[in-house]
């Protein structure tokens, strides 16, 4: 069960390293996601191609992003979903028990949702006496367990068979522990089978939200989602302001970069367009269709032209995959919603930077991460960027974070400018060098002993002057043969 948090980051990365378990349930997925990537694109011309258009899709979209909204809000009235609009968590929340308590609901069954996630909205529900159930296999998983998501496409990926049947038959009467995935997946079904039919409403996240149509597109594999959005009376979806796109044509090169990238695929099982509620003359799907479109810290982000580039993520889960700090950690180490690279630069955004400080220099900067981004986001830039932001007030022309140089340190301040001031005269820097030498019998027994386990270099025989003139004089020797 995970109870972690950002600022004790640290402590709980020991921890994972120290989990053999984790550390190879994580190992074999993480090896398995990166291997279907690489077979996805096994042209490296069109997987540039594929990346090319879609970061240039997702720039001109977050370009126009406050048009683009406002279009989406119009075009989804005209169809007849009810819009509604959240700047934090808290309104969010809200807005769902609103709706809940018109409908007299005591249960939501819900499909995948990282943004419900973001917004804690199980835990709000629970609060108000109503029941949320996760229909996602995973989602539907780590609940039973109380526990969180540890990758934002694979919510149970820390678990192997065997704990998932651990985790069922502690949960479900009746249940026979087996490790065989068909009969877990059957019996996950069985129980989720009659809450689609009692849920008095439907929850799903979006995926994509056109503008052109009012159209909110959701991508999956399960099947669930559909049926999240189909059967119970009223479908509430929520999504980030940043997940909108201008026109239907944007959606199959956006599609098919997250698919290939995500889980190696060239398509999902499906792919659900939802335009508005049950018309009159149809026989299925929801009587009432709303749309909560959530801030949280997004617009904060969008006014700085560098940040911005956060917003760009489809949320694939690529990064993570390949992030040497994450393969080897997991998820719940970070203690944020989102984890790994695309958790690091968005959640200073969400949470505040005061939070998140030990996240953004729990990186090496490999650049792995950036090298698969299907959307070509900068994450290493970025951080470094966030680091800067940690340490700094906030720029004339820059919306502070929530939490704005709260890793100011003033004995490193200090010690970085007495460095530049030596760096930039000679005589002491040179004279800061010879009282560090003559010093150096000062430093603690204890400390000194480290550099007795060094080897010591062997000097070359021949000194580089004279290599420098042998090599110039057999250069001299060839031009002349």
């Amino acid at each position: 069960m995970s109870h972690s948090q950002p600022e004790m980051f640290h402590p709980q990365a020991q921890g994972a390293l120290a989990d053999k378990e984790l550390r190879l349930n994580f190992r074999g997925a993480m090896d398995y996601l990166r291997h279907k990537r690489k077979d996805a694109f096994p042209d490296a011309d069109e997987e540039k191609a594929v990346r090319d258009l879609a970061e240039s899709i997702r720039q001109r979209c977050l370009k126009k992003l406050p048009e683009l909204l406002e279009q989406l809000e119009a075009n989804c009235i005209r169809n007849g979903i009810q819009v509604h609009w959240a700047e934090n968590a808290e309104q969010a929340n809200h807005i769902f028990a609103e709706i809940a308590q018109e409908q007299c609901a005591q249960l939501l069954v819900k499909g995948k949702s990282m943004v419900s996630e973001e917004i804690g909205l199980n835990h709000d529900m629970e609060k108000r006496g109503i029941r949320c159930l996760e229909s996602d296999m995973g989602e539907y998983i780590v609940q039973l367990d109380g526990d969180t998501p540890s990758h934002i496409i694979m919510p149970a990926i820390h678990k192997n068979k065997q704990q998932v049947s651990d985790t069922f038959e502690h949960n479900i009467d009746g249940f026979a522990p087996t490790t065989d995935v068909d009969s877990l997946i059957q019996t996950g079904r069985e129980m989720l089978r009659n809450a689609f039919e009692d849920a008095e409403i439907g929850v799903s996240g979006v995926n994509f939200a056109v503008a052109e149509t009012g159209t909110l597109c959701l991508v999956e594999n399960e099947g669930n989602g559909r049926m999240c959005t189909t059967i119970p009376d009223v479908h509430i979806a929520i999504t980030g302001i940043e997940k909108v796109v201008e026109c239907l044509s944007d959606i199959p090169p956006l599609y098919s970069a997250l698919t290939r990238s995500a889980t190696g695929q060239a398509i999902t099982t499906y792919f659900n367009m939802i335009s508005g509620p049950r018309k009159h003359h149809e026989h299925d799907g929801p009587k009432q269709v709303h749309l909560v479109l959530l801030d949280n810290g997004r617009s904060q982000a969008y006014q700085d032209e560098e940040l911005r580039k956060t917003l760009q993520c489809i949320r694939c889960g690529a990064c993570m995959n390949h992030c040497p700090v994450y393969t080897r950690i997991g998820g719940h180490a970070y203690g944020t919603v989102y984890p790994g690279p695309i958790g690091k630069i968005i959640s200073p955004h969400l949470i505040g930077i005061k939070e998140t400080q030990s996240l953004i220099t729990a990186s090496s900067l490999c650049g792995a991460c950036e090298e698969v981004c299907p959307v070509r986001i900068p994450i290493p830039a970025l951080l470094q960027r966030l680091r800067q932001e940690s340490k700094n007030k906030a720029q004339a022309n820059h919306a502070p974070l929530k939490g704005q140089d709260a890793g100011k340190n003033a004995i490193e301040k200090a010690a970085i400018k007495g460095f530049a001031f030596a760096a930039t005269h000679p005589s002491v820097y040179h004279g800061a060098l010879d009282t560090a030498r003559h010093m150096n019998g000062l430093i603690p027994h204890h400390i000194g002993n480290w550099t007795q386990c060094r080897v010591k270099p062997t000097l070359a025989k021949t000194s580089l002057k004279t290599l420098l003139a042998q090599k110039a004089k057999a250069k001299d020797e060839g031009d002349t043969q």
